[in-house]
């Protein structure tokens, strides 16, 4: 998934962000409300973490400029105000969720799921699976035909976009927008790599083949009856 951190605190958001990309998250970080506009505005999310006391726009402004928008992007604010009156502000301003620091990182990770998974309407966001492949988020488990297939934080997190889009063709940039960081290097070939590793461990094994390439477009995970 892609998170969009709006955090001015150095600290707190180098913990957010460190815990995240163990997570197998892609993350950016704006430090002010206006870069954080401008990410939310021109980019895809599945969610944003919004602080309320940010330099140049504060959070709450920003929080009603992008609803104004119609910006539809599941936020939750993260904040030392922490009253009921806070709270209740945040909310009907257009958040979707209040968390107060100091917080637990588990506690963080658990509700963007949550908000995640109402916002997409899944039934249960903690498993992926397309034939007879399955990912178990919770757990960090990739099986195929029963058989546990070991895969690199990477790797995990592009087979989870993939899965994500399943039956849905996702182009190179696409998949260095949501994988990688949004300062990420279009030059490189990481893409086609991990992709190859991938193919070794998803499908090399197995007779019928998941991961396709559609050529000059991407790629496309689909169990092709």
């Amino acid at each position: 998934m892609k998170i969009l951190l709006i955090e001015d605190d150095t600290k707190t958001a180098s913990f957010i962000i460190k815990g995240f990309k163990q997570e197998g998250f892609s993350v950016d970080h704006a430090q002010d409300g206006e870069q954080g506009f401008f990410f939310a505005t021109s980019q895809e999310y599945d969610a944003a973490i919004i602080d309320i006391m940010l330099p140049k726009l504060d959070g709450l402004n920003l929080i009603h400029k992008l609803r104004n928008q119609n910006i539809n992007l599941p936020i939750l604010i993260l904040s030392a105000k922490g009253s009921v009156e806070d709270r209740i502000k945040g909310l009907q301003i257009g958040a979707d969720d209040y968390l107060v620091k100091p917080f637990a990182f588990s506690e963080l990770l658990a509700r963007i799921y949550a908000l995640v998974r109402r916002a997409k309407s899944v039934e249960n966001l903690t498993v992926l699976q397309e034939g007879d492949l399955i990912m178990d988020l919770l757990r960090k488990k990739v099986f195929r035909a029963g058989k546990q297939i070991e895969l690199q934080p990477k790797e995990f997190a592009l087979l989870e976009y993939l899965l994500r889009n399943k039956g849905r063709v996702v182009s190179k940039t696409m998949i260095m927008e949501h994988v990688w960081d949004y300062n990420f290097d279009p030059q490189t070939n990481v893409v086609e790599a991990r992709i190859c590793r991938l193919r070794d461990k998803i499908d090399r094994p197995f007779e019928k083949k998941l991961i396709h390439t559609i050529k000059g477009l991407g790629y496309i995970l689909e169990d092709k009856n």
